[in-house]
């Protein structure tokens, strides 16, 4: 059997060198540059400079060491050419079988703070793609790893057949051209953002995103829609698509957009908190001593709504709240973990589709960490991008404008609901009392249509509003819809001020007994 070569050129070196041990184990023939050759001869493995293999040596720095016919004609020859070959034949050019190569660290460096364009710029790869390239073009003869997670994998076939599959060199080619273009990609983004004066621009003047498919869906938002879920190449920690289904039917396209809402909101609380979600509105939220009591607080809300909907805890889920859950309808439910007795609870429940989902680091402000690091709208041949909604609200941001102020434990519940309404669809409205949603009022085109619909709610589920709080997603434009919500029964209302006829909605609060409070910020959510 022909002896194969193996060239191997990479920045980061887990596991290079166990690699070349095995492949020299192997008899494969070891071809390296620079940093990665010192190593791998210092690990005593017979290994041929580039240079020397090429007859030409390294220069300018480094960068031109792999740009040569000797390099790329041993990748790019097709065996099975005999014309091919005869051109290798008549110039003294051996193949390239295996080709290891991971790229200069370009996104590691540009990630750094006080990154140069200099900087950057050095650590922009040349030959590196460019092998790279070469090789997986030509899979069919060349197996071309760009990670070193693949490299078990190749030395398992290369032990077993002395070659490896047609699959493995397809599938490490896909591989390869989708490294080139993140690759490509991260250097698009960061030089297109790049400003005269060293800093960066919020958005690059050309996007260029990278996503990789988790799965394919069923159908989409109907059944006549074909569908996907797609990751970010980079998810944050806490966010929904690093969470592992544990039991259950396949998770749908509504299911997926509806449990993001719910874990996005029940991630923003630092107590025990529940959130169940319906359209992507919450329908209930509340915050208790255990889930248990979340759960029945936050069910409480909207029981109607509740049925088949999407449930979300961030403590794990105990027998207790596993009970209780259990005898409703619920299409998801998530928690960072579920107890030995949860699980049991609901294996007999084969249907219902369990989530564990770690939460992101953050202490005592877990919504601050681990949340979208911005958010995308699809518009007519376009999109829209803007930075995620991360404000978090103090309460010594709150300014009181009415006379009456509020109390210590209405502080609480305003800040408790203010939370709430950021995850409703405007027009939004959220009843609150006790640490739990009374009710809410989503979606609507009207203020004060939004504000009706969660006082209907309220009655509906027999929760009285007197005393409740409120919170508004933005300004009331005029006092119709504060006097609808004082005859609501309404004590205290968070809004975020900024109208025209602030003073006629002040003034309207004073005359109703409300106290209210403005934040300076709001929060729409279309």
């Amino acid at each position: 059997m022909t002896q194969l070569t193996a060239l191997i050129s990479v920045s980061d070196k887990t596991g290079i060198v166990d690699f070349a041990q095995a492949l020299h184990a192997l008899n494969v023939r070891l071809l390296s540059t620079g940093g990665t050759a010192k190593l791998l001869a210092d690990a005593g493995l017979p290994v041929t400079e580039v240079a020397d293999h090429t007859g030409f040596p390294e220069m300018l720095d480094g960068r031109v060491k792999t740009l040569h016919p000797k390099i790329h004609g041993g990748l790019l020859a097709r065996r099975d050419l005999p014309e091919h070959m005869k051109a290798l034949a008549d110039h003294g050019i051996a193949t390239i079988d295996i080709l290891a190569v991971n790229l200069y660290p370009f996104e590691a460096t540009v990630a750094k703070p006080g990154c140069t364009l200099e900087d950057a710029i050095e650590n922009i790869d040349i030959g590196g793609p460019a092998m790279v390239r070469s090789a997986a073009k030509n899979w069919k003869d060349v197996t071309v790893l760009t990670d070193a997670g693949q490299y078990a994998g190749v030395l398992e076939e290369l032990k077993a057949h002395g070659k490896t599959s047609d699959k493995t060199r397809f599938a490490c080619s896909v591989a390869a051209f989708n490294r080139i273009a993140q690759y490509d990609a991260a250097i698009s983004n960061y030089l297109s953002a790049r400003q005269d004066d060293g800093s960066l621009a919020a958005y690059p003047a050309q996007m260029n995103s990278t996503f990789v498919k988790v799965q394919d869906l069923r159908y989409g938002e109907n059944s006549h829609q074909t569908a996907a879920l797609y990751r970010d190449l980079f998810p944050a920690p806490g966010s929904i698509v690093t969470g592992k289904q544990l039991q259950g039917k396949e998770l749908s396209y509504n299911n997926i957009a509806d449990a993001d809402a719910a874990w996005e909101c029940v991630k923003s609380f630092s107590a025990p908190a529940c959130v169940i979600v319906k359209h992507a509105n919450p329908c209930g939220v509340a915050v208790a001593a255990t889930p248990a009591e979340a759960y029945a607080k936050a069910f409480k809300t909207d029981p109607t709504s509740a049925f088949g909907g999407i449930i979300a805890f961030n403590r794990e889920v105990d027998g207790a709240a596993a009970e209780l859950v259990s005898k409703q309808f619920v299409e998801v439910l998530m928690a960072p973990g579920f107890s030995a007795e949860a699980r049991e609870i609901f294996k007999s429940k084969v249907n219902v589709r369990l989530m564990e989902i770690a939460l992101p680091p953050g202490g005592d402000t877990p919504w601050l960490q681990g949340r979208n690091l911005g958010d995308s709208k699809r518009i007519g041949s376009g999109l829209l991008l803007q930075s995620a909604d991360n404000h978090f609200l103090k309460a010594s941001d709150l300014k009181v404008v009415t006379t009456l102020q509020p109390s210590a434990q209405q502080l609480e519940d305003l800040m408790f609901a203010w939370t709430v309404a950021q995850y409703v669809k405007s027009n939004a409205i959220v009843f609150c009392g006790g640490g739990m949603t009374l009710g809410v009022g989503a979606g609507q085109m009207s203020r004060v249509d939004s504000t009706k619909i969660a006082a209907i709610k309220a009655a509906n589920a027999s929760l009285d509003l007197k005393g409740s709080v409120v919170a508004s997603d933005a300004f009331f434009p005029f006092r119709d819809g504060l006097d609808v919500l004082a005859d609501a029964g309404a004590s205290c209302v968070i809004q975020p001020g900024g109208s025209m006829r602030d003073e006629e909605v002040i003034a309207a609060a004073n005359e109703r007994g409300v106290a209210m409070v403005f934040t300076g910020v709001r929060h729409f959510r279309h």
